[in-house]
């Protein structure tokens, strides 16, 4: 499975190993390309889990695909350009497959599916199907239509019917996928952004059933599964009934999850201010289990601008909310979001967000300029900021919280840690772990085996990762 993981538009392409086989022996090969967030990444495994039960297999090699799925997002500016030309360039390997007889179906996926439609047969021909986020359970019906010569578009279907049909892959599936894993809990957002298109794409909000997570996470679990990450549009805003009758929140969940043998690690990603709840924030105080990273996004230091985007709090709140998450664990690093260049936005707006990233001191951050997406209200407001505004703004914001970051994975330099042994280095003899604080952690492969959480002391930070000395595994 491919990954174009663009969340700050710093676009990579990762090949996953391919999965184990699954019960049925794979007879034909799909090739998916994921664009976008981790959200993504979780609904490619789930499509390919689908696709398996039909035969299908994961391949590297698009040129021996029977089947091309690209999974897109629709976040950031000119989304559906690069799905188009992408499939330009699909089309001809299409047409090369046809002229020695062989088939090969084209699918688009993802948030562009949801929100083009029908659009996309009429723009791009060679697409045999299109299918949006909340029907991908029904991959292997749709493959079958669209085998048949019919041109398929699926877009309406209630997200709980998802959750319902989520596939289970086989345990040998899972293990091959590695030692950390992500587990859907939330989707969709309520909170109309007047910057976002998420909930024109992933549609309300719907918190997945408590039961469904919690086999899930004990299936992961005994799969290998040492570290889990919940997953949400607006991840906690999760709601259900517990086991107890009782309504539950995020962190009463995460307190459920904490129990699951098995599981060392928790986290969860992406949140909002207006959903971070007296439970969850002692979740943050009383589960070692939930490692010390908060990505908490808060778009712009300007009050003014914060009204414009309708996030409906202040910067003062985001700020209190602050002080009282590092009251409870004031070892954790923060993450968060930025805008540049919102309609309206002034020299003194941008100088009010300087600011706040000057107070909060993140450990980490996403930003962007300004893109306007089709059909949200900041589309359709007047008074846009000029391009070099934006870069030059971009360029300083950028810098600062660069600096921030360095000082952060610096004052990681001779300290303790646990780290989760997760993949071979890059070089021989080397290990690559993750720290409680996200970073990657390159080690001795004689430290121990990935899986194993073993303590160590950072000797020194590098640009992009930890360096680390051994000291003795220990079990977690």
């Amino acid at each position: 499975m491919e990954q174009n993981i663009a969340r700050d538009e710093k676009l990579t392409n990762v090949v996953s190993p391919l999965q184990d086989a699954p019960a049925q022996a794979a007879t034909k090969k799909v090739f998916m390309k994921t664009y976008g967030c981790q959200m993504n990444v979780y609904d490619s495994q789930r499509m390919t889990d689908a696709l398996a039960s039909d035969g299908y297999g994961l391949t590297e090699n698009m040129e021996e695909a029977d089947l091309v799925l690209l999974n897109t997002c629709h976040i950031r500016e000119k989304a559906a350009e690069k799905v188009y030309s992408e499939l330009g360039r699909i089309r001809k390997l299409k047409e090369e497959k046809a002229s020695v007889g062989q088939e090969l179906l084209i699918g688009v996926t993802g948030c562009v599916a949801q929100a083009e439609g029908r659009e996309i047969l009429r723009r791009a021909p060679s697409v045999d199907l299109v299918v949006g986020p909340q029907t991908y359970h029904r991959l292997p019906s749709v493959v079958k239509r669209a085998k048949s010569g019919e041109k398929v578009v699926e877009t309406e279907y209630a997200i709980e019917d998802k959750f319902e049909h989520l596939p289970q892959p086989a345990k040998a599936i899972v293990r091959n996928r590695g030692v950390t894993a992500f587990l859907t809990v939330q989707e969709g957002c309520d909170k109309f952004c007047t910057f976002c298109v998420v909930p024109y794409t992933r549609g309300s909000e719907v918190s997945r059933p408590v039961n469904q997570i919690l086999t899930e996470a004990q299936r992961l679990a005994e799969s290998g599964v040492r570290e889990v990450t919940l997953l949400g549009q607006n991840v906690n805003a999760w709601h259900g009934e517990g086991p107890d009758g009782k309504e539950w929140g995020l962190g009463e969940l995460l307190f459920r999850l904490a129990e699951v043998p098995g599981l060392s690690r928790l986290r969860y990603t992406t949140s909002h201010p207006r959903d971070m709840s007296e439970s969850l924030i002692a979740a943050h105080r009383d589960l070692p289990q939930l490692m010390p990273y908060l990505h908490l996004p808060v778009q712009s230091g300007s009050d003014r601008i914060l009204k414009t985007m309708n996030r409906k709090h202040t910067a003062a709140d985001y700020l209190r909310l602050i002080d009282r998450i590092r009251g409870a664990r004031p070892d954790i690093a923060m993450s968060g979001d930025f805008i540049v260049g919102f309609p309206g936005e002034t020299d003194q707006d941008f100088e009010d967000t300087m600011r706040i990233i000057r107070e909060v001191n993140y450990a980490q951050a996403f930003s962007f300029k300004y893109s306007p997406r089709p059909g949200t209200p900041g589309a359709g407001m007047s008074n846009h900021v000029e391009e070099h505004v934006k870069d030059e703004r971009l360029q300083r914001l950028q810098a600062l919280l660069n600096e921030q970051q360095a000082a952060f994975a610096q004052s990681r330099a001779g300290l303790e840690m646990d780290v989760l042994i997760e993949k071979p280095g890059r070089d021989a003899g080397q290990i690559v772990g993750r720290s409680p604080w996200l970073q990657p952690v390159i080690m001795n492969a004689e430290l121990g085996d990935i899986g194993d959480i073993v303590r160590v002391r950072i000797s020194k930070a590098g640009s992009h990762s930890l360096f680390a000395d051994s000291e003795i595994p220990v079990t977690a």
